[in-house]
C-alpha cells in the first residue's frame, strides 16, 4: 500500500470513530454539510496523532447551535461572531464553523467577517494548502482544492493562492509558517519565504498578544530551531525579537570567537533534551526554553576586541538579563516568566567560578539561595551551555556540575537549603531587640540570613546571641 493509501485510510478510520460518525449523521439529517477540516485533517494525512477536532459547515451558528445540543455534554460560543460554536461530544472537545468568506482590508489583520457557502470556498481563504484540505462527512470524500497532499508529500509550505496576498490578508500567516516549519518538519516554498521577507514589517498591525502566542507556540514544538532561524533569515525576528539576530556577530580576520547565534540555538537544543531526559512526558517548559535562546543576548552589547585577537563580553550575564526583561516585557509575557528568564540569564554564569577551585559549603548554599525556585532550571541551562567541541574539556565541565549537584543534594540531607531562611523570624527579632516593626528589623533579618548561608544552621539560641552581638557593636557605632 503506497504512502497516499495509508493517509486515505488514516482518515478514514478517524472519519469513522463514534463521535464523527454521531456528528455527521446529525448535520445530515438537518439538511446540513459538514467536513472535518485543516489541522486534523493534515495530521491524520502524514500520521501525526489527532488532538483537536475542527469542523466547518454551511449551517449558520445558530443552526449549528440546534444540531449539536441534543448531542452534547456542554456547549459554549467560542466565537459566535465568528462563527464558531464549541461543544463537548463523547468526552472530547469539538469546534464547528460556518463557512467563511473573509475579506481584509490590508491595514489590520481583523477581518471583515462575512459567511461563505462553499467548502472550497472556505478552504482556500485558508493559511497554507496542507491546512486547506478537508474530509467531506459522511460521505468521507477528500476535498484538496489546493494541491494539499502534493505539498504534504514533499513536506512543503505553500499557500492556496499568491504568498504575497496571504500574507497582506493576515501577517500573523508569516509567524505560523516558522511554527509549521519547526512542528511539521516541512520547508516553506521559495514563494512563501521571499514573501516573508519582503512584508516582514508588516507583521507590526498585529497584535503584541498574538505575535508572542505564536512565538510560544514555536518556542514549544520538538524542534524549534529552524522555524527560530527562519524568524531571522526572513528578517522576521527584527520586529520580533531583534536580539535574536544581533547575536549574529561579525568575525573580523584578527579577532575571533565562538559563533554566538549558532551557540545559542545549540544550547536551545541542548536545554530540550535535558528537559526531556529530566520530566519525560511533561509540557515543553517555556521558560527554560526563552532562556535558553536570550541567555547571551547581552554578548553584541558587551563585546570587546582586546590586543591579541581577544575578544570579551564581561558582565553580559548582567546586560542581558536586562535586555530579556526588556524584550518579554514589550512582548507582554507574564511576570512570572520575566522574572525567571531573566533571573536564569543572570546566573548562567555563575557556576563556571565552580570549575576554578573548590566552593565552600556557604558558596553552595549561596547558588541555591540566588536560583531559588529556578534551581532545577538553571541546573539544565548550565549543562546546555557547554557546546564545545573539545571532549576533554566538555568532560571536565559535565564532571564539575555532577560534583556540584552531589554537594546540593549532601547539603539538602543536612540542612534546608531550598528554602533558606534566618534561625530566628522577624517577629522573634522584635522579642530579642526590644523594636517594634522598622527597617532595623529588615536589617537584622539579612544579617541572620547571610550568616545562615555563610555558616548553615546556628540554632536560635546561638543566633540570639549573634544578633545581639550584631545590634550592640551596631549601636556603639552610632548606627
Amino acid at each position: 500500500m503506497d504512502s497516499v493509501a495509508r493517509a486515505l485510510q488514516r482518515l478514514d478510520d478517524l472519519a469513522a470513530t463514534p463521535r464523527i460518525e454521531k456528528l455527521a449523521a446529525a448535520f445530515a439529517a438537518a439538511g446540513h454539510e459538514l467536513a472535518l477540516v485543516g489541522g486534523p485533517v493534515r495530521d491524520a494525512f502524514i500520521g501525526r496523532p489527532v488532538n483537536d477536532l475542527d469542523f466547518t459547515t454551511d449551517a449558520d451558528p445558530d443552526r449549528i447551535l440546534a444540531i449539536v445540543v441534543p448531542l452534547a455534554e456542554a456547549h459554549w460560543d467560542v466565537g459566535r461572531a465568528f462563527g464558531t460554536i464549541a461543544a463537548r461530544v463523547d468526552g472530547e472537545t469539538v469546534e464547528i464553523t460556518t463557512y467563511r468568506s473573509d475579506v481584509y482590508d490590508g491595514e489590520t489583520r481583523k477581518p471583515v467577517v462575512e459567511f461563505g457557502d462553499t467548502l472550497e470556498g472556505d478552504l482556500v481563504r485558508r493559511d497554507f494548502t496542507v491546512n486547506s484540505m478537508a474530509l467531506r462527512l459522511p460521505q468521507r470524500v477528500l476535498v484538496d482544492p489546493s494541491g494539499g497532499v502534493d505539498d504534504l508529500l514533499e513536506a512543503r509550505l505553500a499557500t492556496p493562492g499568491t504568498a504575497v496576498d496571504s500574507f497582506r490578508d493576515d501577517p500573523l500567516r508569516m509567524m505560523r509558517a516558522a511554527r509549521f516549519t519547526a512542528q511539521l518538519g516541512f520547508t516553506v516554498s521559495d514563494e512563501v519565504r521571499e514573501a516573508m521577507t519582503a512584508r516582514a514589517e508588516t507583521l507590526s498591525i498585529v497584535s503584541v498578544e498574538r505575535v508572542a502566542d505564536e512565538l510560544s507556540k514555536l518556542l514549544k514544538t520538538e524542534t524549534p530551531r529552524d522555524g527560530v532561524r527562519l524568524l531571522v533569515d526572513t528578517g522576521l525576528a527584527d520586529h520580533v525579537m531583534p536580539e535574536l539576530a544581533a547575536m549574529r556577530l561579525e568575525v573580523d580576520e584578527h579577532h575571533h570567537h565562538k559563533d554566538v547565534y549558532e551557540h545559542s540555538l545549540t544550547v536551545l537544543d541542548q536545554a530540550i533534551g535535558y528537559e526531556r531526559e529530566r520530566h519525560p512526558g511533561e509540557a515543553p517548559d517555556l521558560t527554560l526554553r526563552l532562556a535558553a535562546l536570550l541567555h547571551d543576548c547581552g554578548k553584541p552589547a558587551t563585546r570587546r576586541l582586546e590586543p591579541g585577537g581577544v575578544v570579551t563580553f564581561h558582565h553580559h550575564d548582567v546586560v542581558g538579563a536586562k535586555l530579556a526583561k526588556k524584550r518579554l516585557k514589550a512582548l507582554r509575557f507574564d511576570n512570572d516568566t520575566i522574572a525567571a528568564v531573566s533571573r536564569l540569564i543572570e546566573l548562567h554564569l555563575r557556576f563556571f567560578g565552580y570549575t576554578e577551585g573548590g566552593w565552600t559549603d556557604s558558596a553552595v548554599r549561596r547558588y541555591v539561595r540566588d536560583a531559588g525556585d529556578q534551581l532545577e532550571r538553571l541546573h539544565m541551562l548550565t549543562r546546555a551551555d557547554v557546546t564545545t567541541r573539545n571532549r576533554r574539556k566538555a568532560d571536565r565541565l559535565g564532571f564539575a556540575y555532577d560534583d556540584l549537584e552531589a554537594r546540593i543534594a549532601e547539603l539538602r540531607e543536612r540542612e534546608e537549603i531550598d528554602s533558606l531562611r534566618p534561625d530566628l523570624d522577624g517577629d522573634e527579632i522584635q522579642r530579642v531587640l526590644g523594636i517594634g516593626p522598622s527597617r532595623e528589623v529588615g536589617e537584622a533579618y539579612r544579617f541572620l540570613l547571610e550568616l545562615r548561608t555563610e555558616e548553615g544552621p546556628l540554632g536560635a539560641e546561638v543566633a540570639t546571641e549573634r544578633l545581639l552581638a550584631w545590634w550592640n557593636a551596631r549601636e556603639g557605632a552610632g548606627a
